[in-house]
């Protein structure tokens, strides 16, 4: 019992469970909007746009969040600007990204004692945590689910049908640059925790399981919030013990989690298709 609790000693650590826990659940929420509108790439390529802010946010001494949020806010509408003007989501989230996280690299490259935190920004860590980041994680976390719950029948419809959507009045547009908005806003905060190269997953694999287990919309977003939590929390108390990088850790466990998910979801597809052809 003493090994298992030795953890919760150090206060850090304690802060880390806390804050990857509402980060796996925020990302768990917002990672069944990301998947039923398949907007995935958007979503990696915009973890690493914000890179580029948070490398220039750490070369000019401004405050991480706000570097990073503003400059992942001016991705996020920047791709939504061009995708209007005759050029393709996909050429535009390529362009926007690509762009800002090689001004990122270009700046470590100059910058060379950027490199311990640039591989903390890559793989995550929890060592960096601090009482601050609980606040800022916790109080991006109330306004987003807030968010969520305000416009929950307008981004539903948005997310399944735009065309469906526009004739029932929603303001397409506006959910658009909300959404991205959003969605800027929860890699920032995540960042730190799991890191550019592992958010992604975190933000599709639990959301994936929960389109795995359930059809209906409102189920799936409780199962991939409890998902989510639950592998972000364990994740990083995992990666106490084999001494990983804490983004790696939970992006391993998310992935056990959906192979189990996926072999129970076969097996049962099989028993139900014998069962229809015995009877």
């Amino acid at each position: 019992m003493e090994l298992l609790l030795r953890p919760f000693q150090y206060d850090f650590f304690t802060r880390a469970l806390l804050v990857s826990s509402m980060a796996g659940l925020l990302c768990g929420v917002m990672g069944v909007y990301i998947t039923t509108r398949r907007m995935s790439y958007i979503a990696h390529g915009l973890s690493h746009a914000i890179l580029g802010g948070a490398v220039l946010s750490y070369v000019i001494g401004m405050n991480f969040y706000v570097g990073s949020g503003l400059w992942g806010f001016g991705a996020a509408l920047l791709i939504q600007y061009l995708s209007t003007r005759k050029i393709y989501a996909d050429a535009a989230i390529g362009i926007v990204t690509t762009a800002s996280f090689a001004m990122g690299i270009a700046i470590i490259s100059t910058y060379r004692q950027f490199t311990q935190s640039f591989e903390a920004a890559l793989f995550g860590n929890v060592l960096g945590i601090a009482p601050s980041d609980v606040w800022v994680v916790g109080v991006v976390t109330c306004i987003l689910l807030g968010l969520i719950v305000a416009f929950y029948r307008p981004l539903l419809f948005w997310c399944f049908d735009r065309e469906v959507a526009q004739v029932h009045g929603v303001p397409v547009m506006s959910m658009d640059v909300l959404f991205a908005l959003m969605l800027a806003a929860l890699l920032v905060t995540t960042l730190q925790i799991l890191g550019v190269t592992m958010v992604i997953s975190a933000v599709v694999i639990p959301a994936s399981i929960a389109r795995l287990l359930s059809d209906r919309f409102s189920h799936m977003i409780f199962i991939s919030a409890g998902l989510g939590g639950f592998f972000s929390l364990f994740g990083i108390y995992l990666s106490y013990y084999f001494d990983i990088a804490s983004g790696a850790s939970v992006v391993l466990l998310s992935t056990l989690g959906f192979a189990v998910a996926l072999t129970w979801s076969s097996l049962v597809q099989k028993r139900q298709f014998a069962a229809q052809r015995n009877a």
